[in-house]
């Protein structure tokens, strides 16, 4: 449309359009510059301009053609339209200006309405409004009295224990199950919160609440001690399934350290009686038991063998020790340490059932060894008094001590089953000194009746009769020591007291003996019961100090034997003499050349000498050993033969050296005065290397 709009515009224009209809000069100038004004303002307008392309699109939109009569009637028609549209619109605003009208007389009669409704508002206002007031401090007092209920209703159900559970709590009618515990548990909780409530500045409720507390965990506890008392009257240790109630009511009755204690009292007191009619029983044989004596007897069926007798009742002791310490620590150890931390507790509670200057901490092991100690109380005095029975009415002293090695075996296990604070351990402590007095009176009795006896050694000088009795005795009590692990701390020193009653006093007779007898014979018997006594304790190590002093011993006697049997070589031999003159000779010159002037180192005595001593070479050890063949040990006759011959020979090469520096002097001697001497060494041929070999 605009393209078309401008290409017509474009186009020259008529010649009816162009001449005027009134020709004149000024009149066409004028025309003309409006027209090119026209022309440039239409030519300038920009199609951009939103004024121009709307009404372009106008244009557009009614179809028209760009002819002379449109352009015409186009400005007609358009002010047509344009007062035709004002025409509608002035209709339309009449209208809206009569609904309007009715609108503002609606309002005016909403306003006069709401104007009533203001005035009935005010009026039941002033009407209501006390009531209003007064529904509202009601509501606040209500919301009061809920959260006061509330309040009420918590500080009830934590601080108060309904008639039901105080009933469960305190009466002795009702048991003692989970509700109680449960209950006594909330009691002991209300009774620590009252605390809180004293901290307030009104204290009189607390005060009231822990006094009713504490009467009511008072009232429990005392319940709790008389059941459970009246359970260990009827308890059966020897069933593994223990009651688990009876441990949980100790853990609880440990918070009063008072009644726990008096509880444990009561409870020691009915078990020493049951281990005491048990054991009683177990010695005695009952009516009950007797269709079943062929199967298992009575202790005292054994009472004709003492060590037996003592042994099964000391086994029963230590059978019984070892089931009441089980028992009872299912009853006080198994659920670890509820008890200890329940006393610490009443201890807290309870200051005044401490003692003064107690601050040790409970020992649940150290209790329990206590208790079973003091249940074994009557079976330890049964015990005492018939074992003393059976030490004072036998004289046997090896059947003592092995009565005492076996208290002591059976001391040192109930230490480690108990502890080394048992009262027990006196008990047994008291019987192996009894057995010990009475061993060392028995042995005390023999070596008076061996004494009177003592005569003179035997002639192969072997051990006295005595000697040998006394220590198969000791043989005896040895191995008894060494099979009882008794006292292991002074497992060395025990045995002394033993050696000092057992063997000592028979060393000393055989020592009496040893001095009657001459030489050699005197140490040759000294080291036959020396050895005698070695053989005897060298099994066992906690003799060894005794046989150190032993082998010392023996070393002093052989070393007198090594002499005895070195003056016998000597003097056989004959050479005595000539060691005696030559003893106290120095090595000058001068003592050397008076050598062959004494009287031992002259021809006719050194000729006799040397073949005195080659007659005594050849069995001169066979003879030296026959003088000591009654020692018996073949292996210490050679020895101290061997040591006699070492000292011979020694000697010899003294005597050797002596007659060869004579010799050496008498040669210078002879060569400057040209005269023939006789040499020692020519009269006695023999060397000290031709002794060594014929004495080795």
């Amino acid at each position: 449309m605009a393209s078309s709009y401008f290409q017509e515009r474009s186009t020259p224009a008529s010649p009816d359009l162009l001449s005027p209809a009134t020709p004149s000069i000024g009149v066409s100038s004028r025309t003309s510059n409006a027209l090119s004004s026209r022309i440039t303002s239409v030519l300038s307008a920009s199609y951009a301009d939103l004024d121009i392309r709307d009404a372009l699109e106008t244009l557009n939109g009614r179809g028209i053609r760009n002819t002379a009569e449109t352009r015409r009637q186009l400005r007609l028609d358009v002010q047509k339209e344009v007062i035709q549209c004002n025409g509608d619109i002035v209709k339309d605003f009449g209208q809206v200006a009569e609904q309007l009208k009715r609108i503002g007389a609606a309002i005016s009669n909403l306003n006069q309405s709401c104007a009533d409704l203001r005035g009935h508002i005010s009026a039941a206002n002033q009407e209501t409004g006390p009531v209003l007031e007064e529904a509202t401090s009601l509501m606040n007092q209500r919301k009061q009295v809920e959260m006061k209920q509330r309040v009420l209703d918590a500080f009830s159900s934590h601080f108060v224990i309904t008639e039901e559970e105080a009933t469960a709590l305190t009466s002795t009618a009702e048991p003692v199950d989970e509700e109680f515990f449960q209950t006594l548990t909330r009691a002991k909780k209300i009774h620590y919160d009252c605390q809180v409530l004293l901290g307030t500045e009104d204290q009189r409720l607390g005060l009231e609440i822990l006094e009713q507390s504490s009467k009511q965990l008072n009232s429990a506890f005392q319940k709790l001690y008389r059941w459970i008392q009246r359970e260990f009257k009827t308890l059966d240790l020897e069933n593994p399934q223990i009651n688990a109630s009876i441990r949980r009511s100790l853990r609880v009755l440990a918070e009063r350290p008072t009644l726990f204690q008096s509880c444990l009292d009561f409870f020691a007191e009915a078990r020493e009686n049951i281990l005491s009619d048990s054991f009683y029983t177990a010695l005695t044989g009952s009516a009950a038991d007797l269709q079943s004596l062929s199967s298992m007897k009575p202790i005292e069926f054994h009472a004709h063998d003492p060590l037996r007798y003592v042994g099964d009742m000391l086994a029963w002791a230590h059978s019984a020790t070892v089931s009441e310490r089980e028992a009872l620590e299912v009853l006080f150890i198994s659920e670890g340490d509820e008890i200890a931390r329940g006393i610490q507790a009443g201890l807290e509670s309870e200051p005044w059932s401490r003692l003064e200057g107690d601050e040790e901490i409970f020992d649940g092991r150290k209790a329990l060894n206590q208790l079973v100690s003091r249940d074994l109380t009557g079976v330890a005095r049964l015990l005492r008094q018939r074992t003393e029975q059976v030490i004072q009415s036998h004289e046997d002293a090896t059947l003592a001590y092995k009565i005492a090695n076996l208290i002591a075996f059976y001391k040192n296990t109930f230490s480690r089953l108990l502890g080394n604070d048992s009262e027990v351990l006196d008990v047994f402590t008291g019987l192996e000194e009894s057995a010990m007095r009475q061993f060392r009176a028995n042995m005390r009795d023999h070596v008076a009746a061996v004494q009177s006896d003592l005569a003179v050694a035997p002639d192969d000088l072997s051990p006295p009769e005595f000697l040998e009795d006394a220590l198969q005795m000791l043989k005896t009590l040895a191995k008894s020591y060494d099979t009882s692990i008794a006292a292991t701390d002074e497992r060395d020193n025990g045995f002394q007291a033993v050696l000092s009653e057992a063997l000592d006093p028979f060393l000393s007779g055989c020592e009496n003996l040893y001095k009657r007898l001459a030489d050699p014979k005197n140490d040759i018997f000294a080291i036959n019961c020396l050895l005698a006594a070695k053989n005897i304790l060298a099994p066992y190590s906690f003799a060894s100090d005794r046989i150190s002093e032993i082998e010392d011993t023996i070393g002093e006697h052989s070393a007198k034997l090594v002499e005895s049997q070195h003056r016998y070589l000597t003097y056989e031999s004959g050479i005595d003499v000539l060691l005696n003159a030559v003893s106290e000779m120095s090595d000058s010159a001068e003592d050397i050349s008076s050598l062959a002037s004494l009287e031992p180192f002259k021809p006719e005595h050194l000729i006799a000498t040397s073949q005195q001593l080659d007659d005594f070479l050849p069995s001169a050890l066979m003879d030296a050993a026959e003088n000591i063949k009654r020692l018996r040990n073949s292996r210490m006759v050679q020895k101290i033969t061997e040591e006699a011959a070492d000292k011979f020979c020694e000697d010899f090469e003294f005597l050797e050296s002596k007659i060869i520096a004579a010799d050496e002097l008498l040669d210078d001697e002879s060569e400057s005065e040209d005269q023939a001497v006789v040499r020692l060494r020519d009269i006695f041929p023999r060397t000290s290397d031709e002794i060594r070999v014929l004495l080795s």
